[in-house]
């Protein structure tokens, strides 16, 4: 938690709870008061004020390890960074779970729109058979695989870095973490649910389009899939990341997308 937001957080006026705030703030500077911190600085400060410029400097030097004297922070190693990798690592990823899970809407909506996109594919192209027609309808039914993959995951994320960006730079600036920690934290985090997006998307369209039969085919084939949608996902982030907004990051995708589909070898 950042410090400086829980001392506003706790000593800021809040509109219409003026009352409640002076109270909150009279009891803490009373506590503070008659604590042993505020009594000690206290006697420093007038023992300092009285004295001779030599008598501070002398004073300071010999006070230099007390706690409100500026000193080296306590656990922060040589790259500046008071938590060791594993620990940023686990509390970005645990934030960005939470975020996930804060948002179960979202997650419901994606796997059925990913389902109702299936069934009409599954639908459009049913029950195809392998003769000189039925090849050229599998053979576009694949690239609706590749086509449905590539956009719904790359603009599923797209927006995710350029959204977090100023919150991210000022805690990179903090020194709270490292760039990535941050990124394969979020992108762990997210990554269940583009696992069960492509198995849901083809476990109904296989068996609807009649693709070849077994187990072993329908594995091979999820696992392309698979790999295609998170492929995506990471060019959505590259997109992200390389991009200042939101509406860049909207323009961009598309004209960078395309050639990749063009040259798929569906066409050419």
């Amino acid at each position: 938690y950042n410090p400086a937001d829980f001392y506003v957080q706790m000593l800021a006026i809040a509109p219409n709870k003026e009352t409640e705030c002076r109270e909150t703030i009279k009891k803490i500077c009373d506590s503070f008061a008659v604590s042993p911190i505020a009594r000690d600085i206290i006697e420093t400060a007038s023992l300092v004020n009285g004295a001779g410029v030599g008598i501070e400097l002398a004073r300071a030097k010999h006070h230099a390890n007390d706690p409100y004297f500026l000193q080296p922070m306590d656990g922060v190693d040589s790259t500046g960074y008071r938590a060791s990798w594993w620990t940023q690592f686990y509390c970005i990823l645990w934030r960005s779970w939470l975020s996930v899970l804060k948002d179960p809407m979202l997650v419901k909506v994606r796997l059925l729109q990913t389902a109702m996109v299936a069934s009409l594919i599954g639908s459009i192209y049913f029950g195809q058979v392998l003769d000189q027609d039925g090849v050229m309808n599998i053979n576009g039914s694949l690239f609706l695989f590749l086509t449905n993959m590539t956009f719904q995951n790359v603009f599923a994320v797209i927006n995710v870095f350029s959204a977090e960006l100023p919150v991210f730079l000022r805690e990179k600036r903090s020194r709270l973490y490292r760039v990535d920690t941050y990124f394969l934290g979020k992108t762990i985090a997210e990554l269940p649910l583009f696992i069960a997006v492509p198995f849901v998307f083809t476990s109904i369209t296989y068996p609807m389009i009649g693709l070849k039969a077994g187990v072993s085919h329908y594995l091979t084939t999820l696992f392309i899939v698979t790999l295609v949608a998170n492929v995506s996902t990471s060019f959505g982030y590259l997109i992200s990341c390389a991009s200042s907004s939101i509406s860049m990051a909207l323009s961009v995708g598309p004209p960078v997308v395309i050639p990749f589909l063009i040259f798929g070898g569906f066409f050419l």
